[in-house]
């Protein structure tokens, strides 16, 4: 209801649905999940790792899958695996956008 509420609030303001709708829920959620995990990390803020699991998978997650993917590539950024990083990267948006194409094209 989130995401659908962020987009309808993008039209209004904006007034075009796409893609600037997409754009603000993957951008807000990367911002939320980036201010929850640095306060876990610095001890700022506490969460068991049940509760961390609700938050960043269930509650974030259903409002926008792209937070989870900029978290994953920055923890293996931070851990020193950059070559990870680049590759989780170059995967997950090129057979992304591959398969949302090859899905239409079979589905057309």
């Amino acid at each position: 209801m989130a995401r659908h509420g962020a987009g309808v609030m993008t039209n209004r303001i904006i007034g075009s649905p796409m893609p600037f709708a997409t754009a603000f829920v993957n951008v807000l959620g990367c911002l939320v999940i980036g201010l929850l995990a640095g306060g876990v990390a610095g001890g700022h803020l506490r969460m068991s790792p049940e509760a961390r699991v609700f938050v960043f998978v269930g509650i974030l997650g259903g409002f926008t899958t792209f937070s989870s993917f900029g978290l994953d590539t920055l923890t293996l950024f931070l851990e020193g695996r950059v070559s990870h990083a680049l590759l989780n990267v170059a995967v997950q948006v090129v057979l992304g956008l591959g398969a949302v194409f090859v899905g239409y094209t079979l589905a057309k």
